[in-house]
């Protein structure tokens, strides 16, 4: 039998070290990038749910509004997962293991399932208090959205979570029938102490994933989709009186403002107020306004619900493919998805508070140490607009628009008559 030369053989083993060596530098490197990054979406998602907590806290303006209290408890929720879930679930990444015990393994999966179903919650109540504030009856919103009833839809957003996460997880139930599966995966990771294995089987799958996204998705969906119809509807409106010539825009006729906002007082939704420019200085924006609204409008639209399905639905898909293919969806790539949709936690402050002129007014206010010029400015910004139709907004960015009246005219929407010198009218809409 041949054998290989002493030379060759110490090069051989010489090879293999530097090589090794070589192997190990890159996954300490790995790890290093893996780390600061994961360090950054923990850090940039504490910040800015605790700041819109403590907007509304300090701004006795933003606790007025009943939708601001739907986006505090998403703040707290999306807070929770990067303080309680995600320092977890990067340690175990980055190290490869679990040091903390199958019973806290079980307390910190319930958690995950428990607060990111709470998150999505939140996102879907808000789009149902949108709907109902804009598309019905948003004069009477006021008495029809109570505290009772936001205090409802809050509990429910907290309540529901928790049939699908600590009540069958430390039960068990969600790996009745996959026992043998489990303990064959339990021994291919090695010690049974330095892993926290979470597999589900199909019922809990199919009923977690309609509970925690499915469901929601639809009803955002159908929301949102109102919403736009409605907020064209009102352009299409204004576009026909512009052109039939009823709706001048100059002079000292009274306007409506229409808005949808993410403000629960229906007054933020209709305002009147006087006209602003010349005749020379506003026929210009007013007939290309249209398509400048719809599109923003679209892109709003967009952007929400874009950056809710990009986070989350390769999760749930996921969830509800991998126990009928036999479990061979790779590790890998569950953990991608999994941060992902963590990362969703950190968006949600930028689309639902911080595109929100009040909230950024408070954010000012805060990150300045107080500075009232912010707040004056801020009082002070509504209404100070050149523009006859101006850019529409569903989550409270910038979707107003604006309709000229002559004396004594009215405007019909859904049914619901507004006369724009009528002082009942101007006492329900609150004139600024």
């Amino acid at each position: 039998m041949a054998t290989a030369p002493p030379v060759n053989l110490l090069d051989d083993i010489i090879g293999s070290e530097e090589q090794g060596e070589q192997q190990e530098f890159l996954s300490s490197v790995e790890k290093v990038i893996l780390t600061i990054f994961l360090s950054i979406i923990i850090i940039m998602t504490v910040f800015g749910n605790l700041l819109v907590m403590v907007a509304l806290c300090k701004d006795r303006h933003l606790r007025k509004k009943k939708t601001n209290y739907f986006i505090v408890s998403l703040a707290f929720a999306d807070l929770l997962v990067a303080l309680v879930v995600m320092p977890f679930a990067a340690i175990e990444l980055t190290t490869g293991e679990w040091h903390y015990g199958e019973i806290f393994c079980l307390v910190r999966t319930s958690l995950d399932v428990l607060l990111t179903t709470a998150s999505i919650l939140h996102l879907c109540c808000i789009a149902l208090d949108r709907y109902y504030a804009i598309c019905c009856q948003p004069l009477v919103y006021r008495h029809k959205m109570t505290p009772v009833r936001v205090a409802v839809m809050l509990s429910g957003c907290w309540l529901i979570p928790t049939f699908i996460s600590f009540l069958p997880i430390m039960q068990s139930w969600n790996a009745i029938g996959i026992e043998d599966i489990i303990a064959e995966r339990r021994a291919l990771a090695g010690a049974n102490d330095t892993s926290c294995l979470f597999m589900v089987n199909r019922p809990y799958a199919l009923v977690c994933s309609a509970v925690a996204f499915y469901v929601p998705l639809a009803l955002m969906i159908l929301a949102y989709q109102r919403i736009y119809v409605t907020a064209m509807t009102h352009v299409r409106q204004i576009e026909t009186l512009q052109r039939a010539g009823s709706a001048p825009v100059f002079g000292t006729v009274p306007v409506i403002t229409v808005r949808s906002s993410t403000s629960s007082d229906p007054m933020d939704h209709y305002r009147l107020r006087p006209p602003q420019g010349t005749p020379n200085s506003e026929h210009g924006p007013i007939l290309n306004s249209r398509m400048r609204i719809e599109t923003k409008a679209a892109k709003t639209l967009a952007v929400i619900m874009g950056c809710f399905c990009l986070c989350w639905a390769p999760f749930f898909i996921t969830n509800i493919v991998d126990p009928f293919i036999h479990y061979s969806v790779p590790w890998q790539l569950w953990t991608a998805w999994l941060w992902l949709g963590y990362i969703n936690s950190g968006l949600n402050p930028f689309l639902y508070a911080f595109l929100n002129r009040a909230f950024r007014r408070a954010f000012l206010v805060i990150l300045c140490c107080g500075d009232e010029r912010y707040t004056r400015q801020g009082s002070h910004s509504y209404g100070h607009t050149n523009r006859a139709c101006s850019a529409a907004s569903v989550n409270g960015t910038s979707m107003a628009l604006r309709l000229s009246f002559l004396p004594n005219r009215s405007y019909s929407d859904n049914g619901r008559t507004i006369l724009a010198n009528d002082p009942e009218s101007q006492d329900s809409l609150g004139a600024l």
